[in-house]
């Protein structure tokens, strides 16, 4: 059976389980290609979706993504669009997708659904020439069926991907869901510009900032992140014969130099000199077990992550959700199993935010919004286990938090890629940030509350300033103005005029 065939018969294990599901999913994954084929490369993302409803039947629906990517490469085109698990992200970095699945389920399910064919339209940056496809998947045998080809000089100097599909599609159950993906997208990339069109109405995030966060780069295995088969790989594509166990493990693992290595081999009892043609699957087995266990590996590197940063995580929190204060907390580096990651967690209270009973929750792995599966993610864990009384917070309250976890290995709970699992390395780091950035509230509120008690009394004082001058002036012979002049500087000085900018507060608060 044909990997394509395999999704044919399961599309639901991809996320394609129904109408609604798939529409959702199909606008998820064309939208976070797009990204890719932007940010990734130092551009400034101009994202368009539009969605359309067939006029004589509208559960055809058609979705409709343009970007101003790189392209591409135009004899890539067909492979990338019709053959399921040809991708071009399989390297050790952060990537949205890594499956080489997304789109091309797409393109399955709209030819099971309507039969008709993926259109796509790019010109590569750099390129003089553009190309347009009409194409399928031959199912059985997983290659691309071309009906339609075209190159041409390009009309104007344009780069990026346009792509259409019509698919069987819920709309009417599914749209607030697609805009609060759409929402939640800007939220995360508060530098792209996003234009999302549908039957009922138009949506622009403009961009709030010009700055990009740092692209991740391309990195090697950590020891205790291999297994027996990546071992055999590594050793077939080294194509050296007489290649030692130490040469072996300084260039083809993350932060392993000569002297770790003999380390390395003389405590699990092989011999650095060892050729690794002369190693049997006994020994790859014993290898992978070491390396797994062996406690002095260095920790993982973050320079083949890229986190959005505390500065643009705010920028976007306050462009979608518009608090009354935010707060947001980027964690140093760490790691599990072998694989780096770094969580990012922002708080943000009142304003346009509506007072709920537990925290409104804004998922996010690798910049992509987690929709679906909220309650067994580990963030509501994290959320749900936290005592908000301690910070000031008293529900139903208008409060908000934001969680973005990116690593080279998003610990997901399944092929959908919806909820994180319960990994305790993540779940520490989750909570450990999460109280940072509440602690900055409850510094926030604190101050608030000082601020409202100072103009309660401020207020008090007044109610009766009036008559307290006339009445002393009467008594005292002395002019009602230097009167008043003397008890407002009273006044002044007992309150002390408290402000959250002399307190120190958070001047996007004010």
């Amino acid at each position: 059976m044909s990997p394509a065939e395999f999704f044919h018969r399961n599309r639901e294990i991809a996320g394609f389980s129904n109408p609604a599901r798939a529409l959702y999913q199909t606008v998820r994954e064309l939208v976070e290609n797009s990204l890719d084929a932007t940010e990734t490369h130092g551009i400034l993302p101009n994202i368009y979706v539009e969605i359309s409803l067939d006029a004589s039947d509208e559960s055809k629906v058609t979705v409709t993504v343009a970007d101003n990517g790189i392209g591409i490469p135009l004899h890539e085109v067909p492979n990338v669009f019709g053959r399921v698990f040809y991708g071009s992200k399989y390297v050790i970095r952060q990537t949205r997708g890594v499956f080489g699945l997304g789109v091309k389920m797409a393109v399955l399910y709209a030819q099971m659904t309507t039969g008709k064919p993926i259109y796509v339209r790019t010109a590569p940056i750099g390129s003089k020439v553009e190309g347009e496809y009409s194409l399928l998947i031959d199912v059985g045998r997983n290659i691309p069926y071309i009906l339609k080809m075209r190159l041409r000089k390009k009309e104007r100097n344009w780069h990026g991907t346009i792509v259409r599909l019509t698919l069987e599609g819920a709309w009417a159950l599914v749209k607030k869901r697609i805009e609060e993906y759409i929402r939640r997208t800007a939220l995360i990339t508060p530098y792209a510009s996003i234009r999302y069109k549908t039957p009922e109405g138009e949506i622009v995030f403009k961009r709030v900032t010009r700055e990009l966060p740092k692209p991740p780069e391309k990195g090697l295995y950590h020891p205790r992140g291999v297994d027996i088969e990546i071992l055999k790989e590594m050793i077939r594509s080294m194509n050296s014969d007489d290649a030692t166990l130490k040469e072996f493990l300084t260039r083809n693992f993350e932060s392993v130099g000569e002297k770790t290595a003999e380390e390395f081999l003389k405590w699990a009892g092989f011999d650095p000199e060892r050729r690794i043609k002369d190693l049997r699957v006994q020994d790859l087995e014993l290898l992978a077990s070491k390396m797994k266990s062996y406690d002095k590996w260095r920790r993982p590197r973050s320079h083949t992550l890229s986190p959005l940063g505390a500065y643009l995580l705010e920028e976007g929190v306050k462009r979608i959700l518009a608090p009354e204060f935010v707060a947001a907390v980027t964690r140093p580096p760490s790691s599990y199993g072998g694989h780096p990651f770094v969580v990012e967690v922002a708080v943000a209270y009142g304003g346009e935010i509506q007072p709920q009973d537990t925290p409104l929750l804004l998922r996010f792995a690798n910049r992509m919004p987690l929709l679906y599966d909220e309650g067994v993610d580990v963030s509501r864990k994290v959320a749900d286990s936290i005592d908000w009384s301690v910070y000031k917070v008293k529900f139903p309250a208008p409060l908000a938090v934001v969680t973005h976890v990116c690593s080279t290995k998003i610990p997901f709970k399944g092929v959908g890629k919806e909820a994180i699992a319960d990994v305790p390395e993540v779940e520490r780091e989750l909570e450990a940030a999460l109280r940072d950035a509440a602690r900055k509230l409850r510094l926030y509120l604190v101050r608030l509350e000082k601020m409202q008690e100072v103009k309660r009394r401020e207020v008090v004082y007044r109610k009766y300033l009036d008559e307290v001058v006339r009445s002393l002036s009467y008594i005292t012979l002395i002019g009602e103005e230097q009167l008043r002049r003397k008890f407002e500087e009273l006044i002044a000085r007992e309150l002390g005029r408290v402000s959250l900018d002399e307190e120190g507060g958070d001047s996007s608060a004010n």
